[in-house]
């Protein structure tokens, strides 16, 4: 083939290997406001022999919910505005965290509003996969990425010269 050729639309392009078959559940938020709980208790029914796959990890009444309602094996924290949406932000600062279902309500004040906006704040920080809505929620759980071995990029938050915690050579 010459090296022209290999440039042309009209010939198939050279197969990629695919990316191996993920071996290790991944781990799984799954947390929603009072007026969300509903629609995350749908989606998650709708998308429950998936999520059986993996580790899963809620908020106070959103867990209970999922494990009574759909049978689901759910590591429980704290209700979210005292202290479950920061255990959460925590596990996903360690590592443990790989993925979060936020289901947020946008149209209503939030007594832990904070809170709420440190957990979106720490997952974007940790470039953790984040859907507050069903629609990315739909996307993110039937991405060919979630069962092979892909891994988002954690970003390296060492040291560094310009704020005073590394070396200035």
């Amino acid at each position: 083939m010459s090296s022209s050729s290999a440039l042309n639309p009209a010939e198939p392009a050279p197969e990629t290997p695919a990316m191996a078959a993920r071996t290790t559940p991944r781990h799984i938020a799954l947390v929603a406001h009072d007026n969300m709980k509903v629609e995350l208790l749908r989606w998650a029914e709708y998308n429950r022999e998936t999520l059986t796959q993996h580790v899963l990890y809620a908020t106070g009444t959103t867990g209970t919910m999922l494990e009574y309602e759909l049978g689901l094996k759910v590591h429980r924290f704290l209700s979210g505005p005292v202290g479950g949406d920061q255990q959460v932000g925590a596990r996903i600062a360690e590592g443990i965290i790989t993925m979060l279902i936020f289901f947020w309500d946008p149209l209503e004040p939030q007594p832990h509003d904070p809170d709420v906006k440190a957990l979106l704040r720490i997952a974007t920080v940790w470039n953790v996969p984040m859907a507050c809505n069903v629609a990315t929620a739909d996307l993110m759980i039937s991405s060919p990425l979630l069962g092979s071995d892909y891994e988002s990029r954690r970003p390296d938050l060492g040291p560094r010269a310009w704020d005073g915690t590394g070396s200035t050579a």
